[in-house]
């Protein structure tokens, strides 16, 4: 196990510097002018030529951007352009927003995922099956950011139940796991747990189906082995990929929400993200996409780890 973590580690090095050079050279041909959040629109030419120089743009690209890696290798990801605050502690403060509503999502997306597939799995081909589908359907294919809309105008204008945007009563400053910061992450979770759902679900369902079909599980019937025992030893052969599946979508969560935290203004990397493409804000665009690669690939060197853990037949050659 050891020698497995320490070559997925070593492998995991190439793959993080071939998304940090796609991601400085896509934010670097994109359009825009990065300095136009913090310069005025009379600028003078030798104002401007300063900033350039200050932020090093007026060096060639391979220099940027090995000053770059060099600095981000060390946890500093420079300044930002519009606030001028440093990149590292404004997108750390971002992620920990985001991954705590990921992981609600994320949640939520599992039991209801595997609570259908589980449904549908067992009783194939009949309404119930029919309509854990449905559902499965429905929550790939549903745009978020028009069901957190929905959310909001049935829950929060019209039922006043929640609230409609914001990170906590106080912004995102002093969160709590308590009611009054926890009601305001309820509908953007939901909002993010329906992709989940329908695709845990719908992987549950047919690896529910083919375990049934398998004739150890037929054998074990003839035994006289109950319902009961039956449901265990297809949850442990559904539970690696189940496990995996999930762990893919909480990555997903993490870099994919940026529509879903727009609407709701959750103080999260998606809305950083929006906020750094608007300004066109180099360093902290930059910062945020590789903090996401990076979160990225520890998760799924985890979900290996604890899949290989799970079920013993997995071999890492």
């Amino acid at each position: 196990m050891g020698a497995y973590i320490l070559r997925r580690l070593l492998l995991a090095i190439p793959i993080m510097l071939g998304v940090a050079l796609v991601c400085f050279m896509l934010v670097q041909i994109a359009p825009g002018d990065p300095l136009v959040s913090v310069l005025p629109p009379d600028a003078s030419q030798e104002l401007r030529a300063q900033m350039i120089t200050a932020y090093g743009f007026d060096q060639p690209l391979p220099a940027q951007f090995m000053k770059w890696l060099w600095h981000a290798v060390q946890g500093d990801l420079g300044t930002s352009i519009a606030t001028s605050r440093p990149v590292f502690s404004e997108v750390m403060t971002a992620a920990i927003n985001s991954l705590r509503l990921a992981f609600l999502a994320t949640l939520i997306g599992f039991f209801f995922g595997c609570l259908f597939g589980f449904v549908a799995g067992y009783f194939q081909d009949t309404w119930l099956d029919r309509l854990a589908s449905v559902f499965s359907v429905f929550g790939v294919s549903v745009p978020h950011y028009w069901l957190g809309m929905l959310l909001v105008i049935v829950f929060s204008t019209q039922l006043y139940l929640l609230p409609a945007t914001g990170g906590g009563p106080v912004g995102a400053s002093g969160w709590a796991w308590d009611w009054a910061h926890v009601q305001f992450m309820i509908l953007p979770a939901i909002t993010l747990s329906v992709i989940p759902t329908g695709i845990i679900a719908r992987t549950v369902r047919a690896l529910v189906a083919e375990t049934l079909a398998q004739e150890f599980i037929v054998g074990l019937r003839a035994k006289g082995l109950g319902e009961s025992g039956i449901f265990r030893h297809v949850v442990k052969n559904a539970a690696p990929t189940a496990l995996a599946v999930m762990g893919l979508q909480l990555g997903y969560l993490m870099g994919g929400s940026i529509l879903v935290e727009t609407v709701f203004a959750w103080p999260g990397t998606g809305l950083l993200l929006n906020s750094a493409i608007f300004q066109r804000d180099l360093p902290l665009l930059q910062g945020t996409i590789w903090v996401l690669a990076l979160f990225f690939v520890v998760l799924n060197l985890l979900v290996d780890i604890l899949q290989t853990l799970l079920d013993p037949r997995i071999k890492r050659a």
